[in-house]
């Protein structure tokens, strides 16, 4: 070979080598012009958004929205360097979708359709967000939302926090009620107003094992039960209320401390929901959350 000709090859070995490594971002199959997909399964009904990177979206029971679209629902970072990184948050970094897989029936679907209705229904989604790999799997079925999210990382990271299970419920939400197993007698409660003096404050900002929230409109509820927590990170639960835009609850996570080195964690959570009068709410809910814990 020519001297003249020789940086001409390295070139050229350079640029393939560079469009090798610049490996395609993931792609699902799911079909041209998809932007969501609506999930029902008996009495509960999902919507997964594209918009959002394929987390839920809404989520309604018996007909009637218990929760809003205008929010991010999941697994959400926040970093000291950059903010939030995850889900619907793409204003800094985006999140890294490595795999999604569908089963209705407990039959894989490839392809899945803007409208699936079946028995039962499980969603599979994996991705990464700098050193942590994340697994979220979603189940529905007997009318309860199954949440399981597993974190990863090989690195030690220092974090703001990390928010879990995130359920944007409508802004028409009036009252929430919360929990611990352990002491019966105090558990927390009050309403969820717009007024001023309540608008954009946290509610709950303590360890619970389950929490209610109830919506008059519809005359419903909704329990949420945390099933499994690592004890690393001091999970705290907390429902922000934004009148107009949602009361949101926050499974909080390693506030201003780092995940260590090797660590692998897994959450859970169930949701289920029921029917109830204003006056009566509460019992109901209550006995509700026992019945999950006991299930």
């Amino acid at each position: 070979m020519s001297d003249s000709a020789r940086p001409i090859l390295t070139a050229l070995c350079f640029a393939f080598a560079a469009h090798v490594s610049a490996k395609e971002p993931f792609k699902p199959n799911l079909g041209p012009d998809l932007p969501t997909i609506t999930v029902s399964c008996g009495e509960v009904t999902l919507l997964l958004r594209q918009a959002t990177q394929w987390t839920l979206g809404r989520i309604d029971y018996r007909g009637s929205a218990m929760t809003t679209e205008r929010s991010a629902y999941g697994t959400v970072f926040s970093f000291p360097d950059v903010g939030f990184i995850g889900t619907a948050h793409l204003e800094n970094e985006p999140e890294k979708l490595q795999s999604l897989a569908f089963f209705l029936d407990d039959k894989s679907v490839a392809t899945p359709t803007a409208e699936l209705k079946g028995q039962t229904f499980r969603f599979e989604r994996k991705s990464r967000i700098r050193s942590f790999d994340l697994t979220n799997v979603v189940e529905l079925k007997d009318n309860r939302l199954h949440e399981t999210t597993t974190v990863h990382t090989a690195e030690a990271v220092q974090l703001k926090l990390v928010y879990h299970f995130m359920h944007a419920w409508t802004p028409a939400v009036s009252a929430f009620l919360a929990g611990n197993d352990a002491r019966p007698e105090k558990s927390i409660s009050g309403p969820l107003r717009d007024d001023d003096d309540t608008a954009r404050k946290f509610f709950i900002n303590e360890r619970v094992d389950w929490m209610a929230v109830y919506e008059p409109k519809s005359g419903q509820f909704a329990v949420s039960r945390l099933l499994a927590a690592p004890e690393q990170g001091e999970h705290v639960s907390m429902l922000w209320n934004v009148p107009g835009s949602y009361r949101k609850f926050y499974l909080k996570c390693f506030a201003s401390s780092p995940v260590p080195a090797g660590f692998t964690g897994t959450w859970r959570m169930v949701t289920a929901f029921g029917s109830s009068s204003a006056e009566k709410w509460e019992s109901a809910a209550r006995k509700l959350a026992m019945e999950l814990r006991d299930r």
